[in-house]
C-alpha cells in the first residue's frame, strides 16, 4: 500500500484540490483508476452541478445494477447514496461519500466507466489525423490478400496452421515505415486528395489495416459445402466447380454478416458496457507501437513497446519446448505415466481421451487459452465457465460409468460419432448412390451414438440458447428496449447513447444507407446461388437462416460484448435444418450457413466496428476497409479453394502425400450426414437414443429465472452468469478440464490482485502481455511449421511420445464389444 501511496503522490495533490475530503489512493482502489484519470475527472467534477450529479448516480444503479464488469464498490454506494435513509443522520460520512461519487459521475461524463477501458483507450481524439490513406490501402490490401491465401490454403493439412490478424498487425509496422521513405507529394484523382507519404504512420491507420486483417480471417464457410458438393468421395456434384456459383453464396454469407453488424450498432457497438475485451488486446499492440510518452506505473517505466518485445521474445524461444521440442509440457499427463493402460485413471485424469482432472496439466501457453484468455477475459467470465467444467464433470462419469446410452464402450471424451461396433460412423453405409439416405441400408448397418461428453455436450447446447433468450430479457432487457428506441428515434445518437466515445464520433459522417443496401444485395446473391444453380435448395432458405441469426444475434452479441465468450449456433442451426429439411444434405447445410455462419460473421463485424469505434476512426472508412477485406478475401479463397479441388491430387483421402487430408471437411461431412441424412428425429425426436436430451431446452429457459431472483438476497448469486456456466460444458470433446482450469489461477492474479493493489501496472502491461504471448504463439507456430513440420522434422524422445502411449491416447472404452461383434440394438434391430 505505501508504495501504491508513492506512485500516486505526484497528482495527489491537484485531485485533493478538487476533492479535499476524500483519501485519494482509497478512492484510487474503489474507482479502479490512475492518477491521471483521476485528476482529469475531479477537475470536471468541479464543473458539473448538482442536478447533473445526481443524474449520473441514479444512472449508475439503473445501467449498471446488473453489470458484472462495473466496479462492485461503486455501484454499493450508488445504492446506499441514494436509498439508505440513515446515511444524512451522518454528515461527514454523507459528505465522504457523495464527493466520492461526485469523482466517479465525472469519470462516467468524460471517460469510461470500466477500468479496462480506461486503461487502453484514449477518451481524446484528434478529427484531423488520417486514417484512409493510399499507404492504408496498399499495406491492408498486401496482408488480407496474404491472410486469406494462407488460411484457406492450409485449412485443409493436418496439421493446419492459422494467420491471425495480430501477425498483420505486427508487420504492418516494418512495411509502413518503409513507406514512409517515398516522396509526400500530393495527387488529385476524381476530386480526391491523396499522397504516397500522408506522414508519419498513425494510429488509425494501423488499425485501419488490421480490421482489414481481420476480414481475411475466417475463411468463407460455404467452402466447406463446395468441397462436400464437388469432391467425388462426398456428393461428386461436378457443377459446383462453377466460380460465379462458388462467389456469390461466398459473397452472400459474408455480406450479411456485415449488413446486421451495421443494423445492430446500437446494440453492440455505442453503448458503453458493450466493451468487447479482446478489442482491448488489440488497441493496446497498438499503443505500444504508437506510444508517445512512457509513464510511469508503480515504479515500472519500461515502455510499452520494450515489455511487448521482452514478453514476445521470451514466449517466442520457450514455445519451442512444449510444441515441439518436449510436448510433454504440453500434454502434461503425468498421473497416467504411472500406468498408462489403466483404463479408469486414463479417462478420469488424461487430458488426450480423458476428462483431465489434474492440478498440474499443462505448461503451454496455447493449451490453457482454448477456451479463455484468462487476461483477456474478465475473471467472472473465467471463473463462470470453469464451475460449468466442474460441474458437468461429474456428470460426464456418471454417464460413463453406468453406461448410459451405450457410453461404455466408447471412449469417455470424443467428438466422434460411432457405430454400435465401436468404430466411428461409416457414413457412406447409410446413403445410395444417389446420395440420399436409405433406410434399408440403415437398418441394416447401425444408429449413430456419440461419446458420454459429446451427448452431454449437445444437452449443453440446448440448454445453452434457451438461456441467452432468457438471461437476455432477464438482464439486458434496459439496454435491448434502449437499443430498439434508439433506432426509432430521431435523437441524435449521443443523446441516446451517453459513452465519450459515441460523442467524439459526431465529427464523423455516419453511413445508414449503405448498410441496408449491402444486406439487400447480399440476399439476393444467395438466393440467385442457391436457386439459379442445381442446389435442390429452396433460395427462402436464405430468409430462414438469416431469420435464425436475426433472433439471437442481439442476445448473443451482448453476451459476447461484456463476457468476451461468443454462443455460436451450429448446433441449433443443424438441428433446425434437419427438421426442415429432412433428408437433404445440402439444403440443410446452407440452411447452417445462413443462420450459423451469418451470426458468426454479425458478431465479428460488430466487434470491428467498436474497435474504429475506439480509435475514433470514420464510420465511412471503417465501413470500406471492411467491404474490400471482405469482398477480395471471398475472390482469394475461392480461387484457392478451385486449385486444392482440381490440382492436388488425392486432396480430401488418408493418403494424401503432403497432409491435405482435410479433417475439418470430413467433419463437416460427417455432420452434413448425421444431421442433414440421417436427420435430428433418429437421434434426439420420439424414440430416439438421445431423446431425453430435448429436457435441457426447457431447463435452460427456466434456471436463469430463479438464479436472477436469488441474486437479490443472496451475494453468491450475484457472480453467477448461467450462460457462461453452461458454457463451460461445451469445452468438452475433445478438450478438457486441463484447457480451462489452469487458466483460473493466473485470471485471478492478474485480473483480481494485480488489478487492485497495481492498477497502474495493470493498466499499462496486462493486456500487451497476453497481445505478446498470443503473437509469439502464432508467429511460432508458423516457423515450426515451415521449418520442421513441412519437411518432416520430428524428435523420438520419451518426452514426445509417453504424453501419447497407453490409454489417454487411445481412448479406451470402459468395456469390451460384446462377442457378438457389437452392442445392442443390432442390424434388423432398430427402425
Amino acid at each position: 500500500m505505501e508504495e501504491h501511496y508513492l506512485s500516486q503522490k505526484a497528482s495527489s495533490d491537484s485531485i485533493e484540490k478538487a476533492v479535499d475530503v476524500i483519501d485519494v489512493v482509497v478512492l484510487a482502489a474503489e474507482l479502479e483508476a490512475v492518477p491521471d484519470d483521476l485528476e482529469e475527472a475531479a477537475e470536471h467534477a468541479q464543473r458539473m452541478s448538482a442536478a447533473e450529479i445526481e443524474a449520473v448516480i441514479h444512472r449508475i444503479v439503473d445501467d449498471h445494477g446488473d453489470d458484472p464488469n462495473f466496479p462492485p464498490l461503486i455501484l454499493a454506494a450508488a445504492n446506499r447514496y441514494l436509498f439508505d435513509t440513515t446515511l444524512k443522520e451522518n454528515p461527514a460520512e454523507y459528505q465522504r461519500l457523495y464527493d466520492e461519487l461526485k469523482v466517479e459521475a465525472a469519470m462516467i461524463v468524460i471517460n469510461s466507466p470500466y477500468a479496462e477501458v480506461r486503461a487502453i483507450v484514449d477518451n481524446h481524439d484528434d478529427p484531423s489525423m488520417p486514417a484512409s490513406t493510399f499507404r492504408t490501402w496498399v499495406i491492408g490490401t498486401i496482408f488480407c490478400a496474404a491472410e486469406a491465401f494462407l488460411n484457406q490454403f492450409f485449412s485443409i493439412r493436418y496439421p493446419g496452421i492459422t494467420i491471425g490478424p495480430n501477425v498483420a498487425q505486427i508487420l504492418a509496422v516494418p512495411v509502413a515505415k518503409l513507406m514512409e521513405w517515398l516522396p509526400s507529394i500530393e495527387y488529385t484523382t476524381f476530386g480526391y486528395t491523396w499522397s504516397l507519404n500522408p506522414g508519419p504512420f498513425n494510429p488509425k491507420e494501423h488499425m485501419l489495416i488490421t480490421i482489414m486483417a481481420n476480414a481475411a480471417y475466417g475463411t468463407p464457410y460455404t467452402n466447406n459445402i463446395i468441397f462436400v458438393q464437388y469432391l467425388p468421395q462426398y456428393f461428386n456434384q461436378s457443377w459446383a466447380l462453377g466460380f460465379g456459383y462458388q462467389v456469390m453464396v461466398a459473397l452472400s454469407t459474408n455480406l450479411i454478416g456485415y449488413g446486421l453488424a451495421g443494423i445492430t450498432r446500437r446494440f453492440l457497438v455505442y453503448p458503453a458496457h458493450a466493451i468487447w475485451p479482446t478489442n482491448l488486446a488489440t488497441i493496446a499492440l497498438n499503443r505500444a507501437f504508437h506510444a508517445e510518452k512512457n509513464t510511469t506505473a508503480n515504479g515500472w517505466r519500461v515502455s510499452r513497446l520494450r515489455w511487448f518485445l521482452y514478453c514476445f521474445i521470451g514466449m517466442f524461444v520457450y514455445f519451442w519446448f512444449p510444441d515441439f521440442i518436449f510436448l510433454g509440457l504440453s500434454f502434461f499427463n503425468w498421473i497416467t505415466w504411472i500406468s498408462p493402460n489403466n483404463v479408469n485413471l486414463a479417462a478420469i485424469t488424461g487430458s488426450v481421451t480423458g476428462l483431465g482432472f489434474n492440478p498440474i496439466p499443462t505448461f503451454d501457453w496455447n493449451q490453457l487459452t482454448v477456451m479463455v484468455d484468462p487476461i483477456i477475459f474478465p475473471f467472472f467470465t473465467t471463473f463462470n465457465i470453469f464451475l460449468g467444467t466442474l460441474f458437468t464433470f461429474p456428470i460426464i462419469a456418471a454417464i460413463w460409468y453406468t453406461n448410459t446410452w451405450n457410453t461404455a464402450y466408447l471412449p469417455i471424451n470424443s467428438n466422434y460419432v460411432f457405430d454400435n461396433t465401436g468404430a466411428p460412423y461409416q457414413v457412406g453405409q447409410v446413403i445410395g448412390s444417389d446420395t440420399l439416405f436409405n433406410q434399408t441400408m440403415y437398418e441394416s448397418y447401425s444408429p449413430a451414438y456419440l461419446s458420454a461428453s459429446n451427448a452431454l455436450l449437445y444437452g449443453m447446447f440446448f440448454a445453452l440458447y434457451t438461456a441467452t433468450l432468457s438471461h437476455a430479457c432477464l438482464y439486458h432487457r434496459r439496454e435491448i428496449v434502449h437499443g430498439f428506441k434508439s433506432i426509432l428515434s430521431r435523437r441524435k445518437t449521443s443523446e441516446m447513447h451517453s459513452d465519450i466515445h459515441v460523442r467524439l464520433m459526431e465529427n464523423y459522417k455516419e453511413v445508414p444507407e449503405d448498410l441496408h443496401r449491402v444486406l439487400a444485395v447480399a440476399i439476393v446473391l444467395g438466393a440467385v446461388g442457391v436457386g439459379v444453380y442445381p442446389t435442390h435448395t429452396s433460395p427462402a432458405v436464405v430468409l430462414y437462416g438469416v431469420f435464425l441469426a436475426i433472433i439471437f444475434v442481439i442476445p448473443i452479441g451482448i453476451i459476447a460484448s461484456i463476457t468476451n465468450f461468443e454462443i455460436t449456433l451450429n448446433v441449433l442451426a443443424e438441428m433446425f435444418g434437419g427438421l426442415w429439411f429432412s433428408g437433404d444434405a445440402i439444403s440443410m447445410n446452407y440452411f447452417k450457413a445462413y443462420g450459423y455462419a451469418t451470426s458468426v460473421q454479425t458478431i465479428s463485424f460488430a466487434s470491428d466496428l467498436k474497435l474504429a469505434h475506439y480509435l475514433h476512426i470514420s464510420p465511412r472508412a471503417t465501413f470500406w476497409a471492411q467491404i474490400w477485406g471482405t469482398v477480395l478475401t471471398s475472390f482469394v479463397c475461392t480461387g484457392i479453394l478451385n486449385f486444392q479441388m482440381t490440382k492436388i491430387a488425392g486432396v480430401c483421402t488418408p493418403e494424401q502425400v503432403d497432409h491435405f487430408t482435410c479433417p475439418g471437411i470430413q467433419t463437416f461431412f460427417t455432420a452434413s450426414v448425421i444431421w442433414g441424412i440421417l436427420g435430428p428425429k433418429r437421434m434426439f425426436g420420439p424414440g430416439g437414443i438421445y431423446n431425453s436430451l430435448l429436457w435441457f431446452f426447457l431447463i435452460g429457459a427456466i434456471v436463469p429465472i430463479p438464479v436472477y431472483f436469488l441474486r437479490k438476497k443472496s451475494k453468491i448469486f450475484e457472480s453467477f452468469h448461467f450462460p457462461m456456466i453452461l458454457a463451460g460444458g461445451l469445452i468438452w470433446a475433445p478438450y478438457t478440464m486441463a484447457n480451462i482450469w489452469p487458466a483460473v489461477p493466473i485470471g485471478f492474479l492478474v485480473n483480481v490482485i494485480i488489478k487492485k493493489r497495481y492498477i497502474a501496472w495493470w493498466g499499462k502491461y496486462a493486456y500487451v502481455t497476453t497481445t505478446a504471448f498470443s503473437a509469439a504463439v502464432a508467429i511460432g507456430g508458423i516457423v515450426i511449421f515451415f521449418a520442421l513440420d513441412w519437411p518432416g522434422v520430428e524428435i523420438n524422445w520419451s518426452g514426445n511420445t509417453r504424453p501419447f502411449a497407453g490409454c489417454d491416447a487411445e481412448g479406451c472404452p470402459r468395456l469390451p464389444i460384446p462377442d457378438q461383434g457389437f452392442f445392442n440394438p443390432g442390424p434388423g434391430q432398430f427402425h
